[in-house]
Order: structure tokens, then sequence, then C-alpha cells
């Protein structure tokens, strides 16, 4: 299952193991998502460092501030890292500290935990839904809502925020007007089938 080009995927990957090797970080998007679901590879990296972890890229990299969308960020050819830290960032509506708080270990990775990577992946969707990286970002739900490590009631009591709700929202109307996913290789059966359980799970919420 390919979304982004082979050549690109592979050099963010090259990237991420460099990175896990030199720093200590919790990796959430994409990548995050690849390592719970094993579907689509990711084109960029987001990460949550603490303080000395971001001072320690800072002598690495060219890191930029972006204080709009409260991160910090830098290229390396192709591959874009968004870097997020406590008390400054809120990646898909979550505090960087929480992330820095739930995550465990998976494949020789510090990950978010999937409940709470879900979250981000549903706001993060929100905000850029009706583009490719949006579509992306949707299917990588599905992809999450699929796995059995996903605790239906921790999912609710992270449900606490105006955003968080609204994000939610558009989500179950997205998928009452979803039939398939092609790319997940889920036909209008299963998808079907699968859907009853997840809007259960979010309009009970």
């Amino acid at each position: 299952m390919v979304y982004y080009r082979d050549a690109v995927t592979q050099k963010s990957w090259q990237l991420l193991t460099e990175l896990t090797r030199k720093f200590r970080f919790v990796l959430i998007g994409g990548w995050a998502v690849w390592l719970y679901t094993k579907q689509l590879k990711s084109k960029d990296i987001d990460i949550v460092v603490d303080l000395s972890q971001l001072a320690k890229l800072k002598t690495r990299f060219d890191l930029v501030k972006n204080n709009r969308l409260k991160k910090y960020e830098f290229r390396n050819g192709e591959v874009q890292v968004d870097v997020y830290t406590p008390y400054y960032s809120f990646p898909g509506g979550v505090p960087a500290e929480t992330i820095l708080e739930y995550s465990v270990k998976l494949a020789g990775f510090t990950v978010v935990g999937a409940d709470l990577l879900l979250i981000t992946k549903i706001v993060t969707w929100a905000s850029r839904r009706g583009s490719a990286k949006g579509q992306k970002d949707f299917l990588d739900i599905i992809g999450l809502l699929s796995l059995s490590e996903i605790n239906h009631k921790q999912i609710k009591a992270h449900l606490n925020s105006d955003e968080i709700k609204t994000a939610v929202n558009l989500l179950v109307n997205q998928f009452k007007k979803t039939y398939s996913a092609p790319e997940l290789n889920i036909n209008s059966h299963q998808f079907s089938k699968q859907k009853k359980r997840w809007l259960k799970l979010f309009l009970s919420s």
C-alpha cells in the first residue's frame, strides 16, 4: 500500500532512524501510525521533545520557530521535520507535555499511545480535510480505529476540549458519507460493518 513515493518515504525513514539514534523524543504523526498499523508510510516526521533535546537538535539542524503553529521545524531535503515542545505546542489539539507522559515503546521507537495518537490524528485531519494530506490523515484514522490496542474508554476520556469535540463531529459526518477505503483494501461491506462500531463510539461520547 503506497501513498507517497517510495523514494521520499525511504529518505524520511532513514532520517527518522538517524534521529532515533542521536536524540530522545516521542514519535507522533504518520510514522507513529505506521508503526502501529504497518499500512501507509509517511513523508514527514513529527516528534515531541523536552527542552534539553530541543537544544541538542538546534546544534545539529537549522530549526525555525513557527509561532503561528506553535512548533519548531526544519527540512532535510524533501523531508520536513516538525518538532513540538512542552508548554508551547499542542500537536493535534493535545498539550505536548501530555504526549510525553503517555508514551510507549514500539519496535525500537518511543511513540505516543495509540488512543492519544488517534485523537491527534482526528484534530489534524479536521484542520486539513479536503487536501491530499487530509485524505492521508483520514486513512490513518481508519487504520488506528481498526487496532485491538484502541481503548474506547480512554478515547472518551480524551474528548475534553471544544477543538477535539468539533473535530470528532466532523469525522462522524465524514464517516456517514464514506463507504469504502480501497487504499487500505477495505471494501464496502467491510467498511459498513466497521463504521457502525466507530459511529457508536463517537456518537455515545
